[in-house]
C-alpha cells in the first residue's frame, strides 16, 4: 500500500489534488483554512461555507487568496471548482452536493446544524471529517453507520485528543501491546464556569465564550472521551472519570484501578500533569523478560506502561485525517458500533420549571461522561440534545437531567437521528423520542 505522503505527492504531480470543502469559518475553521492554503501538496481547499459569507471570505484572505467567488448556485460552484477557482457560500448543502468536492470538513461545533451538514454530505457520497466533538459524541455511532452504508469515511480528526490517542492505540496494538486505558491531559476543570467568567479569556484569544466555557467546565473533555470510548470500547470507571491529579502523565498508572483497566479498559484523564497537553495510552505487559527490557529502556517496572504524545494540533494534524479518508478509506477515530459512553446533562445552578436550557458551554448546564448502560437505565438527557429544551420541573444544582424532565423542541434532525441511533443499536428510549 502506498504511504499517505507518497500518495499526496502523486496527487500533486498529476495535477489532481484532493478537493476539500470546509464548513465553518470560526476561529478553528480559519486556522484550518490557513494550514491548507499555505500550502499542502496534493490537497486544495476549494470551497468554504459559513452562515455569514464574510467570515468565509476572511478565512481565504488570511491564507492569501483574494479571488474567491461567492456562489449561491450549484452549477456555478461546480464550474469554479472544476476550473481551479475558490468558492465561498452561505449554503453548506451546495458544497455537500457539488461534484468535484471529495471531502467535507465539518468544523461548526454545533449539533443540530452539524448533523444537517454531515447527513447531506454522506447522502451525496462525500467523505466527512468532523472537528466537532459536540456532534460526534452525540450522534457519531449513527453517522458512522450511515457513512459505512454509503461507502464513504466518517471520522473525527487527528490533532484533537481522541484522534491522537487513537493513533497511539492502533500503533501499540500493531507492535504487540495490549492497550487498557487511554485519554487526555487536562489543566483544570471547574464545572461552574460560565460565558461570563470566561469572557475576558475568550476576547483575548478571539474565541467564542461558550466554546471556551465548554473547555473549562469539563464538558468538552467528556465529549472527547466519549468519542474515544466509542472507538475503543473502553468505558469509564465511574461517572465523570477518575481524573487523578498527577505530576506527570506517567504517574497515572498509580491511580487508575488495575481491575477496571483489565476488565475491558478505561477512558480517563490526568489532571495538571506534565507535559500538560496531548494524549496517553496505558498498555499491560506481564511477560517477565519483556518487562526487563522495558525497564532497561526506562519505561518503568510494569506491568502497566504509559505511552504519550506531548502535543495535539487540530488545525495542523487534520491534514493527515483528510488524506487518510480520501486516499486510504481509513477513519482516524470513529465509533465501532453503538454508544459505549454518553455525555449527560448536569445542572450548574438551581433551575425552575419553564426555564429554557442554553446548551453546551452555557450558564445552565455542564456535561459529564457516563457509561451507556446507566445512561439508558436512568433515561438521561444527552448534553448535545439539551439546547432549547424547556424544563417540566425544578432541577437542583448538580442534578442530572432525564428526558422526562424536559420538553424537546419540535422538528429537529438531531432528535430524529437519536431515535434512529437508539433503534439501530437497540437502546430503549423515552416516549418523547419516539
Amino acid at each position: 500500500m502506498t504511504s499517505i505522503d507518497v500518495a499526496l505527492e502523486k496527487c500533486h504531480e498529476s495535477g489532481k489534488p484532493v478537493q476539500v470543502a470546509l464548513v465553518g469559518a470560526g476561529t478553528l475553521g480559519r486556522m484550518i483554512a490557513l494550514q491548507f492554503l499555505t500550502p499542502i501538496h496534493g490537497m486544495r481547499l476549494s470551497a468554504i461555507s459559513n452562515r455569514t459569507a464574510e467570515k468565509a471570505q476572511k478565512a481565504y484572505v488570511v491564507g492569501g487568496i483574494t479571488t474567491a467567488l461567492y456562489g449561491n448556485k450549484l452549477s456555478a460552484i461546480e464550474e469554479t471548482v472544476s476550473n481551479g477557482g475558490y468558492v465561498i457560500t452561505e449554503d453548506a448543502s451546495l458544497v455537500c452536493r457539488a461534484s468535484g468536492i471529495d471531502i467535507i470538513i465539518e468544523a461548526t461545533g454545533t449539533v443540530e446544524y452539524g448533523s444537517q451538514v454531515v447527513t447531506e454530505a454522506i447522502k451525496n457520497g462525500k467523505h466527512v471529517i468532523v472537528v466537532n466533538a459536540e456532534l460526534d459524541s452525540t450522534l457519531g455511532p449513527i453517522l458512522k453507520q450511515k457513512a459505512d452504508l454509503a461507502g464513504v469515511v466518517y471520522s473525527n480528526t487527528d490533532g484533537d485528543e481522541p484522534g491522537v490517542a487513537m493513533n497511539l492505540v492502533r500503533y501499540l496494538k500493531t507492535i504487540g501491546y495490549r492497550p487498557v486505558a487511554a485519554g487526555n491531559l487536562k489543566g483544570m476543570i471547574d464545572c461552574y464556569r460560565t460565558p461570563e467568567t470566561q469572557r475576558v479569556f475568550a476576547e483575548k484569544y478571539n474565541q467564542n465564550p461558550k466554546i471556551v466555557t465548554s473547555f473549562a467546565d469539563g464538558t468538552k473533555l467528556s465529549m472527547e472521551e466519549t468519542v474515544l470510548a466509542n472507538a475503543t470500547g473502553f468505558k469509564v470507571g465511574k461517572r465523570g472519570m477518575h481524573g487523578p491529579s498527577c505530576d506527570h502523565v506517567k504517574d497515572i498508572i498509580k491511580y487508575l484501578p488495575p481491575d477496571q483497566m483489565l476488565n475491558g479498559g478505561l477512558v480517563d484523564y490526568a489532571l495538571g500533569a506534565a507535559p500538560y497537553t496531548g494524549a496517553f495510552v496505558v498498555v499491560y505487559e506481564d511477560h517477565p523478560v519483556k518487562q526487563s527490557y522495558l525497564s532497561y529502556l526506562k519505561m518503568g517496572e510494569g506491568p502497566f506502561y504509559v505511552f504519550y504524545t506531548p502535543y495535539h494540533l487540530p488545525h495542523v494534524q487534520i491534514v493527515s485525517s483528510v488524506a487518510r479518508a480520501v486516499l486510504a478509506n481509513d477513519p482516524t477515530v470513529a465509533a465501532e458500533g453503538g454508544p459505549i459512553c454518553e455525555v449527560i446533562t448536569m445542572a450548574k445552578r438551581d433551575l425552575k420549571t419553564g426555564d429554557t436550557l442554553d446548551g453546551i458551554g452555557g450558564f445552565n448546564t455542564y456535561g459529564v461522561i457516563e457509561n451507556s448502560d446507566i445512561f439508558v437505565k436512568e433515561n438521561l438527557l444527552p448534553i448535545g440534545i439539551s439546547e432549547d429544551c424547556k424544563l417540566k420541573r425544578d432541577i437542583k444544582k448538580d442534578e442530572a437531567f432525564s428526558y422526562d424532565d424536559v420538553e424537546l423542541p419540535s422538528g429537529r434532525l438531531c432528535d430524529m437521528l437519536r431515535i434512529e441511533q437508539n433503534e439501530q443499536f437497540k437502546f430503549s428510549m423515552n416516549n418523547r423520542e419516539r
